[in-house]
C-alpha cells in the first residue's frame, strides 16, 4: 500500500490557493494552520473555512458520503451543518472537503443554556425525522445496538482499577444491576439516523449557551438513538442530555439507556488512558467522567410501562 503524503503548510496553501483563487497575484494567500498539533489532516484556512483531508481510502469513502448526508439532514435540523465550498482529491484516491466554518466554540468551552437544550432537542428530533431509506441509499451503514450488560461488566472491572488509583468510587456502578441492564436493552424497531459522535468537540455552542452547529458527520449510522443521548451526556452533562432527549419525545427507557452507556464508556475510557492503552487528554477524560455521572432524578425509575411513549 502506498504511504499517504503528510500534509504541510506549503502543500495545504497551494491547494487552497487553487480552490479560493487567492494568492494569484503573488501574495501568500490565506493563513493556514492545523486545528490542533495532533490533527495534521484538519486545517483552519483563514477565519472562514476549514480544510479536512482524508488520511486513507476508508476515510475518503466516509468524507464523500458525508457530503451527501449533510445535504439530506440540513432541512431537518435547527442547528447549522457545515457546507462544502469545494471537494475533490488532495492526493490520489484521498478525498478533501473545504467547508465553511460554523460560528461558535465547542461544548467543552461553553455551557449549554436552557434554550440550548431546546436546540439539542431539535437536533435529536430532526435526526429521527430523516427518512432511514434515504440515508441508507447514501451508504449510511446500520449499527447494531451494543449490549449494555457486556459494557456493564467491562465497566465494573475498570471501576475497580480506577478506585485503586483513587479516581472513582467503584460502588457507584452498583446502581446498574444485571437485571437493570437487561431492562434497558435496546428495543426492536427503534433504529434512527444517529450522528454517533456527539462529542464536545463536535457540538458548537455560542457564548450565550445556544447550540449553533454540529460538526463531523462521518461516523453517522442508522442505529440506537441512545448512542446520541450518551454522546450528549458526555458532551454537555447528563441532566442537560436527558432533558433534551425528553423534549425530543424520547421516553425514560432510551434516556436511561443513553445515560448508562455514557457512564460505562467514560469509566472504561479513563481506565484505558491511565493504564497506557489509549492517548488523549487526561483532564478532558476526567471532565467527561464527571459530566456523565452528574445525577438526574430519572435514574430512580425502575419500571417502564409497555406503552411508554417515545422510541
Amino acid at each position: 500500500m502506498t504511504q499517504a503524503p503528510t500534509p504541510t503548510a506549503d502543500s495545504v496553501r497551494r491547494l487552497v490557493r487553487s480552490l479560493l483563487k487567492e494568492g494569484g497575484d503573488g501574495t501568500a494567500g490565506p493563513d493556514v494552520r492545523p486545528v490542533t498539533e495532533d490533527r495534521e489532516h484538519t486545517w483552519w484556512i483563514g477565519g472562514r473555512h476549514v480544510l479536512r483531508l482524508a488520511p486513507d481510502r476508508e476515510a475518503s469513502v466516509r468524507r464523500r458520503r458525508e457530503l451527501r448526508l449533510r445535504d439530506l439532514v440540513r432541512p431537518h435540523l435547527p442547528v447549522a451543518v457545515p457546507t462544502s465550498v469545494a471537494h475533490g482529491d488532495w492526493a490520489p484516491g484521498l478525498a478533501y472537503t473545504l467547508d465553511t466554518r460554523v460560528a461558535g466554540g465547542t461544548a467543552d468551552e461553553y455551557d449549554v443554556s436552557a434554550v440550548g437544550e431546546a436546540d439539542l432537542a431539535g437536533l435529536l428530533g430532526g435526526l429521527r425525522a430523516v427518512p432511514a431509506r434515504q440515508a441508507e441509499a447514501l451508504g449510511v451503514p446500520r449499527a447494531a445496538p451494543r449490549s449494555l450488560e457486556a459494557l456493564r461488566r467491562m465497566a465494573v472491572h475498570a471501576a475497580e482499577r480506577l478506585a485503586a488509583a483513587d479516581e472513582f468510587d467503584a460502588a457507584r456502578l452498583h446502581q446498574l444491576t444485571p437485571p437493570g441492564a437487561a431492562q434497558l436493552a435496546a428495543q426492536p424497531g427503534t433504529a434512527v439516523l444517529t450522528h454517533h459522535a456527539l462529542t464536545g468537540a463536535h457540538v458548537l455552542v455560542s457564548a450565550d449557551g445556544r447550540v449553533r452547529g454540529v460538526l463531523d458527520w462521518t461516523a453517522a449510522a442508522l442505529g440506537d438513538p441512545a448512542e446520541d443521548i450518551a454522546g450528549l451526556a458526555v458532551a454537555v452533562g447528563s441532566p442537560a442530555a436527558v432533558r433534551a432527549a425528553t423534549l425530543a419525545g424520547y421516553g425514560a427507557r432510551p434516556c436511561l439507556r443513553g445515560l448508562w452507556l455514557a457512564r460505562c464508556d467514560t469509566v472504561i475510557h479513563l481506565t484505558d488512558h491511565l493504564e497506557g492503552r489509549t492517548g488523549g487528554s487526561l483532564p478532558l477524560l476526567r471532565t467527561q467522567l464527571r459530566r456523565a455521572w452528574e445525577p438526574i432524578l430519572l435514574e430512580r425509575v425502575t419500571d417502564f410501562p409497555e406503552d411508554e411513549p417515545g422510541p
